[in-house]
């Protein structure tokens, strides 16, 4: 699994919780080191331990966690580059929906190994949706639901959204669009200012 995506999970744990959860995470998931490397490539093994053991220490079931994580990736500050580069999926939330079949490969534009869970995108009918995630991870799904409730805030939509598990490895989220304008969305602007 590459580091960012353990990176990911360490920093929800700290930003959201302190280092002394992190820590008590390294210990219970049985790591020899405390820190994981972005840009390092780890056993797929290491990541479902590590958020059985986030789950174990917050109390809380790993489908929550998963979705908090989620939110976190899109919704924090210290990972505002990540909302950035979603935003530029569209200028609405139904083009940042329909753009969610691309990001995979344009993840790998950025980073070349890093390699994403497949999602589709399939339309039924005006304001609503499903997306099928297809990862090697239990639970991706709820980590899309987290980041879409999150960019639907984003964008000023009410949105309903809801999981289902349709085969191994294979996860889907329904989204109904209740209300395409129903707030005022952040804030989003093409340049980064400056000071």
């Amino acid at each position: 699994m590459h580091g960012l995506v353990n990176c990911a999970i360490q920093g929800f744990a700290k930003d959201t919780y302190g280092d002394g959860v992190w820590l008590d995470v390294v210990r219970i998931a049985d790591l020899d080191f405390v820190e994981f490397e972005t840009m390092w490539m780890y056993d797929d093994a290491i990541t479902p331990r590590v958020l059985d053991a986030l789950s174990q220490v917050l109390d809380r079931p790993r489908p929550d966690v998963m979705e908090d994580i989620g939110t976190y990736l899109v919704s924090h500050r210290t990972t505002e580059p990540l909302r950035r580069l979603l935003r530029f999926g569209g200028v609405d939330f139904v083009d940042f929906l329909q753009s969610l079949d691309d990001l995979t490969d344009r993840a790998r534009m950025a980073v070349p190994d890093l390699i994403l869970p497949k999602m589709e995108l399939g339309e039924h009918g005006p304001g609503e949706f499903s997306l099928e995630c297809h990862a090697s991870i239990a639970g991706f799904g709820r980590v899309m639901m987290g980041v879409l409730r999150s960019m639907a805030d984003d964008y000023g939509v009410l949105a309903v959204l809801d999981h289902n598990t349709a085969a191994p490895m294979k996860e889907i989220v329904s989204i109904h669009v209740v209300e395409a304008e129903f707030a005022e969305g952040r804030t989003f602007d093409l340049g980064v200012k400056t000071a």
